[in-house]
């Protein structure tokens, strides 16, 4: 047996590597939902963390090892390569598949999870939205996936979206830029995949009457463009009006992409400005929160964050951003954090029960019609919303009233 690991865990070795991956105990496994794949995948418990074991070729894993290791580097959302094993033998001299060792992916679940009850279209448009935000990011990063699905994806709750990240790299190839004609060959494999998934929901009675599986499938494709048309087109601003190019930046910036550089050119006429802005990548909300408080957050997650703590600087009348930083987080998050029982905090990670806590004291003060301040709205929180939920493994998209029921 051959091991070959980004990650020294000497537990890896206790593994029944000598076993078909079919065969193993069930005290060696976790139970945890999966989604369709063409290889034996299972999921194991060492020293407290949770690994995806999948049997594949030995050219494949390697590839897809040093592709998601490559795709970790450059901080892409997707599953964290640990570790290869080849040249294993059953006890009798059999030889057995290689296998590729994946860490997963904490409070996610694969789309298929998503329809233990059958989704509502508005939670289905989230779900869409994300996949084609992937997507987007994918294509800037100059990674052609060659086989996008919902079952190659994993989705994570984003403070009332989905934050999608990649578990399945094996055709993929990432090169320094993508031709449209990659793009538009991922589109249609994504268009075909997702189509025939929606057609295998229909005919399980997940999938709600009022979304067509062909709709479905299109609609990916169409967020797709609008998102991949506002990041990438030309845009041509009058002398007199350079605040639009200003504006444009604010707004890929509000979309969670960072601007590197523009590109300008004068107009034939000279009278305006040809201006296309050069997105490095998705990420910014997540890293201006991690800079200032260490904060590890999704994207929805981080803006919502952040939107907090400005305002408690500005109510603290605070000019220092990191000192303001520094005290939202001790004296504000913290302590929601905290707040939570010990039984509890299986539910929600932290960064995305600080954002429900936020949107529950909303909803609250809408319906007292004033403030009802954050200890209030916690407490709340905890007793009539948190503890009738499931732990994490729970169906993503059923909304805590429906938990309730």
């Amino acid at each position: 047996m051959r091991i070959t690991s980004a990650l020294v865990d000497p537990a890896l070795l206790d593994l029944p590597w000598s076993t078909p991956l079919e065969q193993w105990p069930a005290d060696h496994l976790v139970a945890l939902p999966q989604g369709i794949s063409r290889h034996i995948v299972r999921f194991v418990k060492l020293a407290g963390t949770v690994y995806a074991v999948k049997e594949t070729g030995e050219r494949v894993a390697e590839k897809e090892y040093d592709l998601l290791r490559a795709l970790e580097r450059i901080g892409f959302p997707s599953v964290e390569a640990v570790a290869v094993v080849a040249d294993r033998q059953s006890p009798d001299g059999e030889p057995l598949d290689t296998v590729l060792v994946t860490r997963h992916l904490q409070f996610s679940l694969p789309y298929r999870a998503l329809f233990s009850h059958t989704l509502r279209e508005n939670t289905m448009i989230r779900l869409l939205d994300a996949q084609a935000a992937l997507l987007v990011r994918m294509h800037l990063t100059g990674f052609f996936w060659g086989d996008c699905s919902l079952s190659n994806t994993l989705f994570r709750r984003d403070a009332g979206a989905f934050a999608a990240y990649l578990v399945d790299a094996e055709t993929g190839a990432l090169r320094p830029k993508l031709s449209n004609g990659q793009r538009d060959e991922d589109l249609d494999i994504a268009r075909t995949n997702i189509f025939g998934e929606a057609l295998d929901l229909q005919a399980a009675g997940l999938l709600h009457e009022s979304i067509d599986p062909e709709q479905m499938s299109d609609e990916v494709i169409k967020r797709y463009e609008r998102l991949w048309h506002e990041i990438t087109y030309e845009q041509e601003v009058r002398q007199d009006s350079r605040h639009h190019m200003e504006g444009r930046i604010r707004r890929l910036n509000e979309l969670g992409f960072d601007v590197a550089e523009v590109a300008m050119s004068v107009s034939d006429n000279g009278s305006s400005f040809l201006v296309r802005p050069k997105v490095v990548d998705a990420g910014y909300h997540v890293r201006r929160l991690f800079r200032l408080t260490g904060l590890d957050a999704e994207e929805n997650q981080a803006r919502q964050l952040l939107n907090d703590l400005d305002t408690y600087r500005a109510e603290s009348d605070l000019s220092d951003e990191q000192q303001a930083a520094h005290r939202w987080l001790t004296e504000v998050f913290e302590p929601v954090v905290r707040a939570v029982p010990a039984h509890l905090r299986g539910k929600l990670e932290p960064t995305e029960l600080f954002s429900q806590v936020l949107n529950h004291r909303y909803r609250l003060s809408e319906q007292a019609g004033r403030d009802v301040g954050l200890a209030p709205a916690v407490q709340s929180f905890l007793n009539d919303v948190l503890v009738h939920r499931p732990d994490e493994q729970a169906v993503l998209g059923v909304e805590p009233d429906a938990l309730l029921a």
